[in-house]
């Protein structure tokens, strides 16, 4: 089975031969062309994976045909080979759409390495956009809203464990998401078609939670008129979520082990094994080791649903999302209340990004629908804003070098709100030359196209 199909573009027809020739004894499928016009007529007959292209050909250079072939095929990946290398070209091929960038003579391996880390990429890229089409059909919600680099890393998780059987568990304050990043996981794996149950676990009394989740007996207890299937049952050959699992009782761990160990359980007032096939993926805000340190939590069960973790930031350690999440909780609850609000003035958005949001996204989007029930006005204004808060931190005291740094970046965030992107003008409302605006840019990971309004 082919590794991937790779276009091979060059004028020397020898390079092109000793291409092929190592490509495809490394399992991919090589198809070549030794000018523009046939690279063009190749990317149009078939679907290719990557290309390598020569930065010199005869008609262009490697750039333009690179830009060209992106027309046709516009998520591909390009890797431009130079006996000409220099510093200068290297960025301007990056710059322009290049994968990577190799100087002739290359070193086999090194190539090898660099195609297999293009197509894992573009891999990824496909999942991750696969699962944001998942969560739109099924939940109308538009995609996992992130400019996070931490919460980019977490869909890459997601999209390498979705199709596995391995056992979740997801970490975060309240209010980060947790349920829908299970909803996810469910959805992208092959128990999608099947039931997908949740429960939290914090939310009823011992007996009944057991109850629940494993079903009883006709008088099991009083007032078990019947017999009752559990929540595990009716999660059978699908996905069973149990949010907040610090705060199960250790008496309903134990049973929850044995249906991570064998697979099976005894319904309340039963002698009778029920056998159940289920993913189980947990969730919970708590310290589970300091839980297991003062007894409150099964060891041999923490290490049991300790297989994949999942760590999800709060919202105060990924402000630049406050913006695109504002701009989603704006347009639903507009909807919803048949109002045409068009966004938020300078001086509420400064207020929702000096708050340190104790209650992460669940806060934030509460404080967006007051704010547009409220409102009679194009746009939301300050005195709307977190009303009975103030924006004092409630976040633990940090130090100061620290608190600095997440003001610096929650400055830095607004301004490019403000002005949708454009460093000379960020920088003018900073204050700071456009230079050394770039600079701060680059030490708190903020890339201004994120803030470019598309329409």
């Amino acid at each position: 089975m082919s590794h991937g199909k790779i276009l091979a573009v060059d004028d020397d027809r020898n390079l092109v031969a000793l291409l092929q020739m190592r490509l495809e004894a490394a399992g991919y499928e090589v198809i070549t062309a030794f000018n523009e016009l046939e690279a063009l007529d190749r990317a149009k007959e078939q679907v290719i994976d990557l290309s390598i292209v020569d930065l010199q050909l005869v008609q262009k250079d490697g750039i333009s045909l690179m830009e060209e072939l992106h027309l046709i095929i516009p998520d591909m990946p390009v890797i431009i080979l130079t006996a000409y290398g220099s510093i200068e070209t290297a960025v301007e091929a990056m710059k322009r759409g290049a994968f990577s960038y190799l100087t002739k003579p290359f070193e086999p391996q090194e190539l090898l390495f660099q195609i297999q880390k293009a197509l894992e990429n573009r891999r990824l890229s496909s999942e991750i956009e696969r699962l944001k089409g998942l969560l739109e059909e099924r939940y109308s919600f538009s995609s996992i809203i992130t400019r996070n680099e931490k919460m980019q890393k977490v869909l890459e998780v997601i999209s390498r464990i979705a199709k596995t059987e391995s056992t979740v568990l997801v970490l975060g304050e309240s209010g980060t998401g947790k349920d829908l990043i299970a909803k996810t996981i469910h959805l992208a794996s092959e128990r999608k078609g099947k039931p997908f149950v949740a429960v939290n676990c914090a939310a009823l009394p011992e007996p009944l939670l057991e109850s629940s989740l494993f079903g009883h007996e006709k008088g099991a207890f009083s007032g078990a008129i019947r017999s009752a299937r559990g929540l595990f049952l009716q999660a059978h050959e699908g996905t069973i979520f149990l949010d907040e699992i610090g705060d199960m009782p250790l008496s309903i761990q134990a049973k929850v082990l044995r249906v991570l160990q064998e697979r099976n359980f005894y319904p309340v007032g039963s002698e009778r094994l029920t056998d159940v096939d289920v993913r189980i993926i947990v969730a919970t805000n708590k310290n589970l080791e300091e839980q297991v340190k003062q007894g409150l939590f099964r060891e041999d069960l923490y290490y049991r649903i300790h297989v994949i973790p999942i760590h999800l930031p709060p919202l105060r350690e990924r402000k630049e999302d406050i913006p695109p999440l504002v701009e989603h909780f704006l347009g639903k609850f507009s909807q919803r209340a048949k109002k045409e609000i068009r966004g938020l003035t300078p001086e509420a958005m400064q207020k929702l990004m000096l708050y340190d949001w104790p209650g992460n996204i669940r806060e934030l989007e509460n404080v967006i629908e007051y704010a547009v029930a409220m409102s009679d006005k194009d746009f939301i204004t300050e005195d709307l804003i977190l009303r009975t808060k103030g924006v004092v931190t409630q976040a633990p005291v940090q130090p100061l070098r620290e608190a600095r740094d997440a003001f610096e970046k929650s400055y830095l965030i607004y301004l490019l709100e403000v002005s949708r992107g454009k460093v000379s003008e960020a920088a003018r409302l900073a204050g700071k030359y456009r230079a050394d605006f770039y600079i701060l840019l680059k030490k708190h990971n903020l890339n201004p196209d994120d803030f470019k309004k598309t329409s």
